[in-house]
């Protein structure tokens, strides 16, 4: 199956993500793509929403091909298999990660514009993306959202290959993938419209979300799951 796009991606992610809404959970969105897919989810689940940046540290012949990943608060994931295959440097790891820090830094300034982060400390925090490759970035992020306390991470993703849905399970409490495939191919395969995502798009949903975000929600207790 493939989705249409993004936004039709985290509808159908929502509905599968439904059982959380009673569970005051805090949404994440990995930029870029992944901040329209987090927007429906959010909206679906009365759920505030915040942006994670995560970089894919990429193979420099392969840029597509991520040897690691860098997350916010220092967090740094590095995938061994990729770099005893690729046989990246120590000195190109170097350079790759002074780059990716700061753009990393960079997102985060931009796309927060003065907000604070959305506090995780005790929540639920689903962390979502439009899929997952290697993924290292999904990994460093499970990182940075423990790190800062949360009490369940549920990693939610339309797409991804099944031996990366089965290592990621080792990290996050729960990991919620609509289709996993033993062989993925690449993630924008699986969607009828890839279009890359602008840094306006995200800023524009994120303020969308903050704007739109209800000023009470229901109590946790207001729908039993027996009666979904």
């Amino acid at each position: 199956m493939r989705f249409d796009d993004r936004r039709a991606a985290g509808q159908q992610l929502a509905w599968r993500l439904e059982s959380l809404r009673d569970r005051d959970p805090v949404v994440l969105g990995l930029p870029r793509g992944g901040v329209p897919v987090a927007y429906e989810v959010a909206g679906a689940l009365d759920a505030p929403l915040d942006v994670l940046v995560v970089r894919k540290l990429g193979v420099p012949r392969s840029p597509e091909l991520g040897f690691g990943a860098l997350g916010e608060n220092g967090v740094r994931v590095l995938n061994d298999d990729v770099l005893e295959e690729t046989g990246v440097s120590l000195a190109e790891q170097a350079v790759v990660e002074a780059a990716e820090r700061t753009e990393l830094e960079r997102r985060v300034s931009r796309y927060r514009q003065g907000r604070d982060p959305v506090a995780l400390t005790g929540r639920t925090v689903v962390i979502v993306d439009d899929g997952l490759a290697t993924g290292a970035t999904a990994e460093a992020a499970c990182q940075v959202v423990r790190g800062r306390g949360a009490a369940r991470i549920v990693l939610a993703v339309p797409v991804g290959p099944t031996s990366v849905v089965a290592r990621l399970r080792r990290l996050a409490d729960e990991v919620v993938c609509l289709q996993a495939l033993p062989f993925l191919g690449t993630v924008g395969a699986w969607y009828h419209d890839f279009t890359q995502t602008s840094d306006t798009e995200v800023t524009a949903l994120l303020a969308q979300a903050v704007r739109t975000a209800s000023p009470h929600r229901p109590p946790a207790t207001s729908r039993p799951l027996s009666e979904r």
